[in-house]
């Protein structure tokens, strides 16, 4: 639909700002939902219970056709396109069941972002996803009384190729839901927008390329359509000036979220020891010793592959399994406000852990304050995760024993954890007991300690430490008999043909 000059443009002789175009006005308020489509939130690995927002300026509003600025030095603008919903009448208070009747009109909506700037925004999204251009909406408005709320679809293309498919049936909170709750908190007023989420599919765009966006009711009578919302990304010219705020920073958490996944970020699968990591190669390193995994390292150079400091609350239980990983910072009160409360990055890689991994917590070695306790075992524990291995302590450590999966810790503590830490970010590449651990990398734990072996080396060293422990078994068996340990221990010429002999007549 068009729109006829406000009284006080025409009193002016103004025309309407065409930013503004496709809506009935300028918005008072643009309101974005977090986790609302039951794909994304699989996606991201977690369900939330209930919606939770942030607000977009209206300055953000583009039109369709319209062009997008990628800032420079950044690299992680990314799409989203949503189903809004633009409120008719005001709203306060109202129950789900007439939240519908104040939601006018129905559009499409590309909810821009640029995730270099996420993390330094603390939760707020004012300048990750409030920059201009970035809520291209329209090109037009479906009459919401004219379309079944819970049987919209919205579709996205990025340069032709569909890359978004979902419908408003996928959704976590019913729209009319989200429309009752948002009223519980402020009025909505005519004119302001709802960005209702994205589905999965979401990812990072790069000068050049042209989204495009359509929301429609294929099940409505005449199958009523938006029309494509297209929209370019050039390159920016302009930097940001460090004299005047923080920069954009990229890292790979951030790039894990913009992308969807660290395979779509290019920064390879979490577990990607887990095809390396066969029944059969898993088979072999439960009957291998750390320390004999530990000799054949050597042997190959690798002398720093021991996480030091900890030690198993299970001894007699074996560890094996691919890391993911989970990074705590010290502690510092301004920063704990933004990263330890609510759903942080400690609770979220919990959540999501895999059967068969093993979470390695970097705490530093700090032993001050518990990096995990019972509740958060007993997640991993019904997630099936392998183990986790932490070079901080450990609360509730009788509860934790009691979960029954393997643990390795450097003791226990019964201060929580923001005594001492920050959880600041997980799947990253971490320092814990001394030694770096690659997500997808495999852990090996027994009650000598723990060890981390290459995926790339992990077939070749089991196969050499266990040959490794039938000589030495051998060798055993002759010491008991008597013999002396020199030329016996290791294998000189002769006892090495004996060794050879006895093995072939096996």
């Amino acid at each position: 639909m068009s729109r006829e000059p406000s009284a006080t443009e025409a009193s002016r002789g103004e025309s309407p700002d065409v930013r503004f175009g496709a809506l009935p006005c300028r918005p008072g308020k643009i309101i974005g939902v977090h986790l609302s489509y039951a794909s994304r939130a699989d996606q991201r690995g977690r369900r939330p219970d209930h919606p939770s927002y942030f607000l977009k300026p209206s300055s953000s509003v583009g039109t369709g056709g319209g062009v997008v600025e990628r800032p420079a030095g950044t690299e992680l603008l990314t799409f989203e396109g949503e189903v809004a919903l633009v409120v008719g009448t005001p709203a306060r208070r109202v129950v789900p069941e007439e939240a519908w009747q104040h939601i006018a009109w129905v559009t499409a909506a590309d909810d821009l972002g640029l995730y270099d700037l996420r993390a330094n925004d603390g939760g707020s999204n004012l300048r990750a996803k409030g920059g201009d251009g970035y809520t291209p909406i329209g090109p037009a408005l479906l009459d919401a009384r004219t379309v079944d709320p819970s049987a919209l679809r919205v579709r996205t293309w990025v340069n032709g190729r569909l890359v978004q498919e979902d419908t408003t049936a996928g959704l976590l909170f019913p729209l009319a839901r989200i429309v009752a709750d948002l009223s519980q908190h402020l009025t909505l007023e005519r004119g302001d927008v709802i960005l209702t989420g994205t589905p999965a599919g979401a990812g990072v765009v790069v000068p050049g390329d042209v989204v495009e966006v359509e929301v429609d009711a294929p099940e409505s009578a005449g199958a009523p359509t938006t029309g494509r919302l297209m929209t370019s990304v050039t390159e920016g010219d302009a930097a940001f000036d460090a004299a005047l705020g923080s920069l954009p920073a990229a890292d790979d958490a951030q790039r894990i979220a913009a992308w969807g996944s660290r395979e779509a970020a290019g920064l390879g699968s979490a577990a990607a020891g887990a095809g390396v990591l066969t029944g059969e190669l898993h088979e072999k390193l439960t009957r291998t010793p750390v320390a004999g995994l530990s000799a054949q390292l050597r042997k190959r150079g690798l002398n720093n592959v021991t996480i030091d400091g900890v030690r198993p609350l299970h001894p007699d239980a074996k560890l094996v399994g691919t890391a993911r990983t989970l990074r705590f910072v010290p502690n510092r009160e301004d920063l704990f406000a933004g990263h330890g409360g609510g759903y942080n990055a400690q609770k979220q890689i919990f959540d999501i852990v895999g059967a068969g991994e093993v979470l390695v917590i970097e705490a530093r070695g700090e032993r001050g304050a518990g990096t995990l306790g019972d509740i958060l075992a007993l997640r991993a524990h019904a997630r099936g995760a392998a183990g986790i291995v932490t070079d901080g302590g450990v609360r509730d450590a009788d509860a934790v024993m009691a979960v029954g999966i393997p643990v390795y810790t450097a003791g226990a503590h019964p201060a929580v954890l923001g005594r001492r830490h920050i959880p600041w970010e997980a799947d990253v590449t971490v320092g814990c007991g001394g030694t770096t651990v690659q997500p997808g990398d495999i852990l090996v734990g027994d009650a000598d300690g723990v060890i981390v072996v290459p995926p790339a080396l992990a077939e070749e060293v089991a196969d050499a430490t266990l040959a490794q422990e039938d000589e030495d078994a051998w060798i055993a068996e002759q010491v008991a008999a008597g013999h002396p340990v020199e030329g016996l221990f290791p294998l000189n010429t002769a006892w090495r043909a004996r060794y050879e002999a006895w093995r072939a007549a096996r």
